[in-house]
C-alpha cells in the first residue's frame, strides 16, 4: 500500500441514543447512532415507536411551498428539438426512422423479380 494516501483506521466508541455505547473500528473520529442492535425492534422483539427525524414536518414544509399544485417539470431543450424535427418531417413526408425489417424484405424481393426478367 502507499503511503499516506489512506486514512487512519483508529478505534472509536459507537453511541447510541438509547444511552447503548460500544467499540468498534473505523475511519471516522466518532460515531452517534440512533438506533443500534440494543434497541432495535428486529433485536429485541419488542415494538418500539422510532423517530423518524421529522419526515412529515419535511413533507408539510414542501407542500406548504406549492400550496398543493403539483409543478411540472418542463422538457428538455434537446427534446423539444427531437419532436419538432419528426414533426416537421412527417408534415414533408419524410421518414427520420431507420426502415423496418419488413421494408428491407420488400426491397430485395422487388430486386429479384426485376432481375429475373
Amino acid at each position: 500500500m502507499k503511503d499516506k494516501i489512506h486514512p487512519n483506521y483508529d478505534s472509536v466508541t459507537v453511541k447510541c441514543a438509547c444511552g447503548n455505547s460500544f467499540e468498534t473500528k473505523s475511519t471516522l473520529k466518532s460515531l452517534k447512532l440512533d438506533i443500534c442492535s440494543a434497541c432495535h425492534p428486529f433485536f429485541t422483539g419488542k415494538d418500539r415507536m422510532l423517530d423518524t427525524e421529522g419526515r412529515v414536518e419535511k413533507f408539510q414544509k414542501r407542500f406548504a411551498k406549492t400550496a398543493g399544485k403539483t409543478v411540472a417539470k418542463k422538457p428538455k431543450t434537446k427534446v423539444k428539438a427531437k419532436i419538432v424535427k419528426k414533426k416537421m418531417a412527417k408534415e414533408k413526408g419524410v421518414f427520420t426512422t431507420a426502415p423496418k425489417k419488413a421494408d428491407y424484405r420488400a426491397a430485395k424481393t422487388a430486386e429479384k423479380k426485376e432481375a429475373k426478367k
